[in-house]
């Protein structure tokens, strides 16, 4: 057993102890201890949460409700993290009771969903609740029962005695262990005796979502609730001069036509906080069919913005950051990053000599690649309720990040942060795009405009057109050989629109004796945030690609020659700050060559790519098996290996790499944002291109690493690689190499080798 020590103290569990007809409720929280205001949720007291806090509540009848601390957009959190509290209390799971908590970022910090941190960051604090909770459970049977604490039992809810035969559920001694002393140094459970986690549980909500339950934010009514929407500049770069709303008003249903501005002159914009377009047209009226068509009745004189100067105050310290005001196209980006990519960058990362060592080479190898900014697209358009009063807000809707939204909307509406409640609805899709929650305030300066309740939409377009967008990306790598086709340096240069994607510490670091990593970017009016997996799902596409060229140059098998260079970051490696643990690297490219059966003779009808990367703190490999169908490539199937330590739920973990799979294919074959004079040229599905249900592979074979690892990331972890994958395999259907993004797109001449 393993023992921890717990950070829940005797005030903080009665303050978080609520009887219900001898109930027993437990807060815990492993980064504060505070006190918890009662609320009431279905008619059972309920208590704020932090975004590490597990809550466990017990009644006398033994209903056993855990409620979840994190947005939940499909990931399947709302199921896995309260497994974790389960386990450790030992219930079964089958009588559990799951609940999406709200939201208070006075007394619970900032919650968060991304960057593949749900796992990672609850698994320690949820066991810890869980398992604190057994502990006191068992105390109150030794006290009832006059025995040692040592000879309690506690299993699927039920306590037990075997000397005496005594047994009691939870829920008759909830009362008694609510008034005891909260322990210290809990045991946890060895992991290799979990039978909750590690075990296949049915999705919770998995019933509602298929029969058309209200649970997203596009569901959410309210009573004498209005419509607004918004009405953007045409381009990336203009605001409104003036406007004539008086035939908006005339049409049915509107209530109200006005202008907006987001942020005011001087507002310190935190990390999260975007400023896409400040100023915005807004109407307001009974329906979404009455407002979109009020909208077209808008007269509107837009004109350049110019440079506009933006404060910011969060991710690097308070700055001054100049966006420039001009109408950017496409192919002059392009130019521009050819350019830049010809300039000095900013040197990220040098081992060894490699200017030498190139000077000293038989052969270079140089490869440039590059990719477009690419749309979220999330299923469920963006959308959030707002009812901001004089004395009070609350939202709700579908985010991310709520704690990050809270303080924005603090110094906006100029309420206390106790006075605004932001409740979180499931989401119809994130990957991202819900962490900026500029949309929620915009809701809520809306309300407070009207002073009315009002539910901001946005629509395909007007979210497609908005941003924000995953960066526009190039980088160049070079490798160089001696005459023996040895390896003797590396050298990555990457750049971006406006922000690049190099991760210099990352494989192949740390296996080369010469290696140098370099960026730059180049300011950019248009939008940018976090797209599935930042900056990896372009940097691992364009890495892979090369380091399978790089093999075929050296004669050497793609897989055997990252496993050489592993091998060398393991016995040997270069510099000190490498990211990445070299065995498990090795570990899930070993697992995809042996599912896959790599070099079978039986695979022979398929063009086989492969690739692997590591990011957000775990390790995938993919094989892309690709045919023919139509007369267009297709991927039909692909071999998963995975390595992100405990795999908490196997059937929802192995869906998430499934789809990250087809998002990836979906991605690197046809998505694509281009800008014509600031304007967005892929306005609607109708031209911006998604994978289709016929394209999607018949089969994607999902493996993990068994190990005993803590948990680490898993929604983001398989997406980048299945794009160098991709690559890979239409290499070997066509004969020619891919170096633009999309690859449905006409592709650059091949670059021979120097």
């Amino acid at each position: 057993m393993e023992k921890t020590k717990s950070n829940i103290n005797r005030r903080s569990f009665l303050k978080a102890s609520a009887l219900l007809g001898g109930g027993l409720m437990i807060q815990f929280s492993a980064l504060a201890k505070f006190d918890l205001p009662a609320k009431s949720v279905d008619g059972i007291n309920a208590f704020p949460w932090n975004e590490i806090n597990g809550y466990i509540k017990i009644t006398s009848d033994n209903v056993i409700k855990i409620i979840n601390p994190n947005p939940e957009f499909g990931q399947n959190v709302m199921t896995s993290l309260p497994m974790i509290v389960a386990e450790e209390l030992d219930v079964d799971w089958k009588k559990v009771i799951v609940e999406m908590g709200p939201h208070d970022s006075v007394k619970l910090g900032a919650q968060f969903t991304g960057g593949s941190n749900s796992m990672r960051m609850y698994w320690r604090p949820l066991r810890e609740a869980g398992a604190t909770a057994r502990q006191m459970l068992m105390e109150a049977a030794a006290q009832t029962w006059a025995v040692p604490v040592e000879e309690v039992t506690a299993k699927a809810g039920v306590l037990g005695h075997e000397k005496s035969g005594k047994t009691a559920s939870y829920g008759d001694l909830a009362a008694k262990a609510s008034s005891l002393p909260v322990p210290k140094g809990v045991k946890l459970k060895d992991v290799k005796s979990f039978n909750v986690v590690r075990n296949s549980q049915k999705n919770v909500e998995g019933a509602k979502i298929v029969s058309g339950k209200p649970l997203f934010g596009l569901d959410y009514k309210h009573e004498g609730m209005l419509i607004a929407m918004i009405q953007h500049p045409p381009a990336f770069g203009m605001t409104f001069k003036s406007f004539d709303g008086s035939q908006a008003l005339k049409m049915p249903g509107i209530k109200s036509v006005f202008s907006l501005k987001l942020y005011e002159d001087g507002f310190e914009q935190g990390g999260f906080d975007t400023r896409t377009f400040n100023d915005v047209l807004v109407v307001v009226g009974k329906t979404t069919w009455e407002v979109m068509n009020a909208r077209k009745k808008l007269i509107v004189e837009w004109v350049p913005a110019g440079d506009v100067k933006d404060t910011m105050a969060g991710r690097g310290g308070k700055r001054e950051v100049v966006v420039p005001g001009e109408l950017e196209n496409t192919a002059d980006q392009h130019a521009k990053m050819v350019e830049y990519a010809n300039k000095p960058a900013q040197v990220l990362r040098k081992d060894g000599d490699p200017e030498t060592a190139f000077k000293n080479a038989a052969q270079i190898i140089e490869r440039t690649f590059n990719a477009p900014f690419l749309a979220h697209n999330c299923m469920e358009p963006m959308n959030f309720f707002a009812h901001v009063t004089d004395e009070k807000a609350l939202l709700v809707g579908p985010l991310q990040a709520p704690g990050w939204t809270e303080p924005t909307l603090v110094k906006v509406l100029k309420l206390p942060a106790d006075k605004i409640e932001i409740q979180m609805t499931r989401m119809g899709g994130g990957f991202g795009r819900r962490a900026y929650g500029h949309y929620l305030v915009e809701a809520a300066l809306i309300s407070k405009k009207v002073n009315a309740p009002v539910k901001l939409i946005y629509s395909r377009e007007d979210d497609t057109t908005y941003g924000i967008y995953r960066p526009m990306y190039t980088a160049t790598y070079r490798a160089a050989l001696d005459a023996n086709k040895n390896l003797i340096a590396f050298h990555v240069k990457g750049g971006g629109i406006p922000e690049h994607a190099i991760h210099p510490n990352r494989f192949p670091a740390g296996a080369v004796d010469n290696y140098l990593a370099e960026g730059w970017q180049i300011p950019s009016n248009i939008t940018i945030g976090a797209f599935r997996a930042p900056r990896s799902n372009f940097n691992a596409a364009a890495e892979q690609s090369f380091l399978d060229e790089l093999a075929e140059a050296m004669g050497k098998d793609p897989i055997d020659f990252r496993l050489e260079l592993l091998k060398r970051a393991k016995d040997t490696p270069v510099g000190k700050n490498n990211e990445y643990d070299a065995d498990r690297y090795a570990g899930v490219l070993k697992l995809v060559k042996e599912k896959s059966g790599w070099n079978g003779p039986e695979h022979k009808k398929f063009s086989r790519g492969v690739a692997a990367y590591f990011c957000h703190s775990s390790y995938a490999a993919h094989v892309v098996d690709m045919t023919t169908k139509d007369g267009q490539p297709y991927v039909e199937r692909v071999f998963s290996a995975i390595d992100c330590g405990i795999v908490i739920n196997p059937d929802a973990a192995t869906n998430m790499v499934q789809g990250a799979v087809v998002d990836g294919i979906g991605n690197a074959m046809y998505g694509g944002l281009t800008h014509k004079n600031g304007v967005v040229e892929e306005s609607n599905f109708h031209k911006y291109r998604l994978i289709r249900m016929h394209e999607a592979p018949k089969k994607v074979e999902v493996h993990f690493i068994k190990n005993d690892i803590d948990p680490t990331g898993l929604g983001e972890p398989p997406f980048p690689p299945v794009f160098g994958a991709v690559a890979n395999a239409l290499y070997k259907a066509s004969g020619r190499r891919f170096y633009q993004q999309p690859f449905s797109s006409p592709q650059p001449s091949a670059i021979p080798a120097v």
